[in-house]
């Protein structure tokens, strides 16, 4: 398959399934769902079966050897924290290990197995991400293997924050919508405070939704948002209330901009901005 200008391949990765995307491309940009291959959850060697097979296939049946290729991991798949900074951090090194001590006070487990990266700050906390170093070694070999260039390798929550960084407005919180959890990045000001996830219960309304980030406002101990801002296929009756709304609510994507894909396309494109 000839590569147009612009164009490249998204892998969503979640315990279940995978999906790869072909995306981008000049003049307009446009989002392809390629293959969708789904996976037994928990099974040994499952997921590893399953990538290796959907990249082989994809390099050599599909001819796209050589493409860019960034990956997006399900939130399941990884670990998301705070991290606050020692007092007198000057150096590298010591933000890596403040990530790393946090890391295993929250998650009760050492992080040898995990590969962390994070928005490294000495001024302020800051948001820290691992994933487990088997499957990104895994990624790195197949792509090497399969003649892929590996761009990056992101969760999708961290994928769909930056993604939306620019259209973020003061005094907003940000969240994602997707398979029925709601994640929220919950903000001080202009400082990201946490990152809390909740299962969406069914027929969750608007009334619903003030709830919840009402609690979590208190739980994480800052003032309620002025705004949410929610990426994903969130309810259209979250942007709007009848009466006095408690914030405002502004959907960032269209629920139907890829009617009748599957979850891990959805997952795949999350990020992409096709």
């Amino acid at each position: 398959m000839r590569r147009r200008f612009g164009q490249s391949l998204r892998l969503g990765i979640a315990p279940d399934g995978l999906a790869l995307l072909r995306v981008g491309g000049w003049p307009s940009a446009s989002s392809v769902v390629l293959a969708v291959q789904p996976v037994e959850a928990g099974a040994p060697d499952a997921l590893e079966n399953g990538l290796r097979a959907l990249l082989r296939e994809a390099a050599a049946e599909n001819g796209l050897r050589r493409w860019p290729l960034s990956v997006v991991l399900a939130d399941e798949l990884v670990r998301l924290w705070q991290v606050p900074p020692p007092a007198g951090a000057t150096r590298p090194g010591d933000l890596q290990a403040a990530a790393a001590l946090r890391f295993q006070s929250l998650f009760g487990a050492m992080p040898a197995p995990w590969r962390i990266s994070a928005d490294w700050s000495a001024s302020q906390p800051f948001l820290a991400a691992a994933a487990p170093e088997a499957l990104l070694a895994l990624l790195e070999s197949l792509a090497r293997e399969h003649g892929f260039h590996l761009v990056e390798v992101a969760p999708q929550f961290v994928a769909a924050l930056n993604a939306t960084r620019r259209q973020r407005r003061p005094g907003a919180w940000f969240g994602l919508v997707h398979g029925g959890v709601l994640s929220l990045a919950a903000y001080d000001g202009v400082l990201l405070a946490a990152v809390r996830t909740a299962v969406i219960p069914d027929g969750a309304d608007r009334e619903w939704l003030e709830a919840h980030v009402a609690r979590e406002a208190l739980r994480v101990g800052v003032g309620r948002p002025e705004r949410l801002q929610l990426s994903g296929p969130a309810p259209r009756s979250w942007a709007s209330s009848v009466g006095r709304l408690k914030f405002a609510c502004t959907l960032l994507e269209d629920e139907d901009a890829a009617p009748g894909w599957p979850l891990h396309a959805l997952l795949a494109r999350t990020g992409s901005g096709a």
